[in-house]
C-alpha cells in the first residue's frame, strides 16, 4: 500500500469518526504542509456545483502526500501546478451538493463551502414569481447547457461588428489583431451562451480554435482583463432575456462608423461578459443584478482563469447599474466607465415623480403638450412652467421622462415580459393580478407598505384595493410633503404669489396606482429608510475604492439631464471631501460627449488600473487610486486636458426640487420639515400677500416646509453586501449584512483586494 492510499484511508477513517484537523494533530499527522482556499467566490456564496480551489504546498515533497477531498471523495486529480509556481496548485472541484460541503486536505486545513443552485437564489431571497423560462430550458429554474459559437472580425469595412465564423469552412476575410501584450493573431472570437440565476449570460473571448483553454493555463493572448457590458431603461420583466453588449443599449443607437467598445476590448485581448439581468431595462433590481454579476464572474473564473480586474461600461441604465453595484456590492468592479449617467434608480424616480405630478397639475397631454391652463384654472405660460421644472426645455423633458420612463416603470398595470394581459394587475377586473411596476419587482429591498405606520398610527394608509386583498403593495419611498414648488421662480418674480399659492395648494400627490390625490405624497415605511440602506438611492459613501471615468455632453432635453452625472461628482465631494477617483470628460456631442469616448476611456482606464495593480504596498486602496492615477488620465473638455467643461456649456439644469430651494445633490427623496414662517422669503414682500393667502399657505404647509439645510429624511449610509434571505430561505426585507470573509482571490490582483481583508467590504 503506497503512502497516498494510506493517507486517504486515514482521512476517511477520521472523518467517519467525526475527526477534523484537531484529530489529525492528535494522531501525529502533519497539518501544516498545505493551505487550501476557494478562490472563485467566497465559500458561502458558491453556485452551480463547482468551485476553483487553490492549494499552496509548503514544499515540493508535500505533493506526494497530498490528498484533496470533497465530502470524503478523493478529488486530488483535478489539481494542476501553475506554470509560474510549482508549489501552487489549482483545480475546479465539481460535484458539490446544494448546501454545505467540505473541501479538505489531509495535510492541511478544511473549508466549508455552501453551494447554491445554478438558478439561484444565492443572497437575493425567494424567486420572484411567476417566471417564464426560455424555450429549451430543462427545468423551472431555466437551466440549459451552455452553447458555443464562433465569430470573427472582417477585413471588409462594410461589415461592422462580428460575423459568424464557420470552423469547417473558414472565411477568407478574417482580420488580424495585436493584443496589448504584443501578440498578433486572427481576430476570431468564441462566444459562450448559458443560463444562471434564471437568465442568460454570455462570454466572449479572443480565441485560438486549435488550442485548449483551461483556468490553470489560459491561452496566451488573454490579458486577464474582463469588460462587463450593460443595458438601459428600468423595467421588471418576469422572463428570460438576452444579454446586451452595445455601448448605448436601450438608450440611443450606436454609430456604425465607431467600433463598439466591447469589440475594441476583444481586439486588445480582454474578455467580455454580460448577463441579461445587468440590463436595467429588463431587471431593475439592484440585488438581482449584483447576484447575477457575482455568479457570472464565478462561472468565468472557473472556466477561463483568474482575473487581474473587471471594468464595467454602459450608458443610462448601464451607468445606474455600475454606480449602484459599486456602492452596494463593492469589489465586483475595479473600474467604471459611465455615460448618459444617473447615480441610481431612486434619485431619478424622485425627479420624475415630481414631473408626473406637475404634468397632471398643468393638464398636459400628448395632443396638447403646452396647455397654459391648469386643472384649477390658473394660467401658466410655457416659460413659467419650464422655470418650475428647472429646465430650459422642461415641458418636453418632463413629458419624455413621464411617457418613456417613469409612467411605464412605476405603473402597476403596464406591460412586462412573461406576464399575459389576463395575469396582469387591473384595478377593476384583476386587482390581485401581477403588478408590473419596478417597486413590486424590488420589494425584497424596500418592503411592503405599512398599514398603520408609527408616525401616523391612527390612520389606515392602505388603499381600498389593499384593504380588500388583505396585504400591502410594495412601498413608495418618495414624498413631496413640504416641497414648495416654484419657490425660486416666485422669489425671482417669474411667477406671481397667486400662481405659487394655486400650484402648491392644488398640486397634491399620488396613490399606489399613480392617481393624483388631494393630499401630498408621504413616503412609505420601511421603503424610505431602506432606499438609502440598500443603495437604490446611492449615497456614494462606499465608492472611493473604484476609479470612475464619466463621459457627458450637453443636456439633450430628453430625460437624460447632464446634471445627473454631476450628482455623482457632487456627492463624492460631499461624502469623501474630494472626487479624486472621478474623472469627468465633457464634449460637444449631446448626452455622450464624443462618440469616441467609450473606446478612449477603456484605454485610459486600463493605464489607471495597471498602475494601481503594480502598487503592492499596504497603502489603502482608496489612496492607491489617487496616488497612481496617470498624469494623462484627467478631466477634459472637448479634448483639452486638465479642465472641465463649464456647466453652462454642458447645459446643466436643475429639477423641480432645486427650483423649490433644494440643495444640488439630488438625493432629497423626502426632505426634513421645519415650521412654515411668513418671515421666510416669499418674493415681492409681505405687502402683496393678503391675509387669506397667508392662511391658505399655512394650511397647505400645516406640517411644515422643507428644511433643505438638513440631510434628507431617514438618510443613512448604504450598507454593503446585504443578504436578503434567512437560513430557511425566507426574505429578509431590507437585507442583513453578510458575515466577514476574505475577498475572492481570483476576482482581482492582490493590489485591489488586500485592504479588504479580513472583513467583507463593510462601510
Amino acid at each position: 500500500m503506497n503512502n497516498k492510499m494510506l493517507a486517504i484511508i486515514t482521512v476517511l477513517t477520521l472523518a467517519a469518526c467525526g475527526g477534523g484537523n484537531s484529530s489529525n494533530r492528535a494522531s501525529g499527522i502533519a497539518v501544516d504542509k498545505a493551505t487550501v482556499q476557494v478562490i472563485s467566490n467566497r465559500p458561502d456564496l458558491v453556485s452551480a456545483g463547482d468551485v476553483l480551489v487553490e492549494v499552496v504546498l509548503a514544499s515540493a515533497d508535500a505533493s506526494d502526500e497530498l490528498v484533496l477531498l470533497r465530502n470524503n471523495t478523493d478529488v486530488t486529480s483535478v489539481l494542476q501546478s501553475t506554470p509560474d509556481n510549482p508549489l501552487r496548485l489549482l483545480g475546479v472541484v465539481e460535484g458539490l451538493s446544494v448546501g454545505e460541503n467540505t473541501i479538505s486536505a489531509n495535510i492541511g486545513n478544511s473549508i466549508t463551502v455552501v453551494n447554491h443552485p445554478s438558478g439561484g437564489p444565492v443572497f437575493t431571497g425567494p424567486h420572484i414569481q411567476p417566471w417564464e423560462c426560455q424555450e429549451g430550458a430543462t427545468d423551472e429554474d431555466c437551466n440549459q447547457a451552455a452553447t458555443y459559437q464562433w465569430l470573427y472580425k472582417s477585413t471588409n469595412p462594410l461589415l461592422a461588428g462580428l460575423q459568424p465564423y464557420d470552423l469547417e469552412n473558414p472565411p477568407t476575410d478574417v482580420a488580424t489583431t495585436t493584443t496589448d501584450n504584443g501578440e498578433t493573431l486572427p481576430f476570431i472570437v468564441r462566444q459562450e451562451i448559458g443560463y444562471q440565476a434564471r437568465d442568460q449570460y454570455t462570454i466572449f473571448t479572443l480565441h485560438k480554435a486549435d488550442e485548449s483553454w483551461t483556468p490553470i493555463q489560459p491561452q496566451s493572448q488573454w490579458n486577464r482583463r474582463l469588460l462587463v457590458t450593460h443595458g438601459g431603461n428600468c423595467r421588471g420583466d418576469h422572463d428570460t432575456s438576452s444579454a446586451r453588449t452595445d455601448d448605448y443599449a436601450g438608450t440611443i443607437p450606436g454609430n456604425p462608423a465607431i467600433e463598439q467598445s466591447y469589440i475594441t476590448a476583444l481586439s486588445l485581448g480582454w474578455s467580455v461578459l454580460s448577463t441579461a439581468q445587468l440590463n436595467l431595462g429588463h431587471n431593475c433590481n439592484l440585488s438581482y443584478q449584483a447576484e447575477s454579476l457575482m455568479m457570472a464572474k464565478e462561472r468565468f473564473v472557473e472556466q477561463y482563469g483568474e482575473l487581474r480586474y473587471t471594468v464595467g461600461t454602459g450608458c443610462s441604465g448601464g451607468a445606474i447599474t455600475q454606480n449602484m453595484i459599486a456602492n452596494a456590492y463593492p469589489g465586483l468592479y475595479q473600474g467604471l466607465l459611465t455615460t448618459c449617467t444617473y447615480p441610481d434608480v431612486m434619485s431619478t424616480a424622485t425627479q420624475f415623480a415630481d414631473y408626473h405630478i406637475l404634468l397632471k397639475y398643468f393638464g398636459l397631454k400628448a395632443e396638447n403638450p403646452v396647455a397654459p391652463t391648469t386643472r384649477d384654472g390658473t394660467i401658466f405660460t410655457p416659460n413659467q412652467q419650464n422655470e418650475i421644472y428647472g429646465h430650459l426645455n422642461g415641458i418636453v423633458n418632463a413629458s419624455l421622462a413621464d411617457s418613456a420612463l417613469f409612467g411605464e416603470a412605476v405603473e402597476p398595470a403596464s406591460n412586462c415580459g412573461g406576464i399575459t394581459p389576463e395575469e396582469r394587475f387591473n384595478k377593476d377586473t384583476n386587482p390581485g393580478g401581477v403588478r408590473c411596476d419596478v417597486l413590486t419587482f424590488m420589494e425584497n429591498m424596500i418592503g411592503a407598505r405599512e398599514r398603520f405606520p408609527a408616525e401616523d398610527p391612527l390612520r389606515d394608509h392602505w388603499s381600498k384595493i389593499e384593504q380588500d386583498l388583505g396585504y400591502g403593495f410594495a412601498g413608495f419611498p418618495l414624498g413631496n410633503e413640504g416641497v414648495q414648488y416654484g419657490l425660486l421662480p416666485l422669489q425671482q418674480g417669474i411667477i406671481s404669489p397667486a400662481q405659487f399659492l394655486a400650484l402648491n395648494t392644488n398640486i397634491g400627490g399620488l396613490d399606489p396606482s399613480l392617481n393624483v390625490t388631494q393630499a401630498r405624497l408621504k413616503p412609505d415605511y420601511p421603503a424610505l429608510p431602506n432606499a438609502y440602506r440598500t443603495g437604490i438611492l446611492n449615497t456614494i459613501v462606499n465608492m472611493d475604492t473604484v476609479p470612475i471615468i464619466n463621459m457627458t455632453g450637453p443636456d439633450p432635453g430628453a430625460a437624460h439631464d447632464s446634471v445627473h452625472g454631476y450628482w455623482v461628482r457632487w456627492r463624492l465631494e460631499r461624502e469623501l471631501g474630494h472626487r479624486d477617483n472621478f474623472v469627468h470628460w465633457g464634449g460637444a456631442t449631446a448626452l455622450i460627449g464624443d462618440a469616441n469616448y467609450m473606446n478612449q476611456s477603456l484605454i485610459a482606464m486600463t493605464s489607471w488600473l495597471d498602475a494601481i495593480e503594480a502598487d503592492t504596498s499596504a497603502t489603502p486602496l482608496a489612496q492607491k487610486i489617487i496616488i497612481n492615477k496617470p498624469a494623462d488620465v484627467q478631466d477634459q473638455c472637448n479634448g483639452v486636458p486638465g479642465v472641465m467643461c463649464p456647466e453652462a456649456a454642458m447645459l446643466v439644469f436643475g429639477t423641480p426640487r432645486t427650483q423649490a430651494g433644494a440643495d444640488k445633490y439630488g438625493d432629497q427623496v423626502q426632505c426634513q420639515l421645519k415650521p412654515f414662517s411668513r418671515a421666510d422669503n416669499y418674493g415681492l414682500g409681505n405687502t402683496v400677500w393678503q391675509e387669506e393667502d397667508w392662511a391658505a399657505l399655512e394650511q397647505t404647509f400645516a406640517t411644515g416646509v422643507c428644511d433643505w439645510s438638513k440631510r434628507p429624511l431617514e438618510w443613512q449610509r448604504t450598507v454593503t453586501w446585504l443578504n436578503y434571505q434567512d437560513d430557511k430561505g425566507d426574505v429578509i426585507t431590507g437585507g442583513q449584512q453578510m458575515a466577514p470573509a476574505k475577498f475572492p482571490a481570483a476576482w482581482a490582483s492582490p493590489a485591489f483586494s488586500k485592504t479588504w481583508e479580513p472583513t467583507w467590504l463593510q462601510p
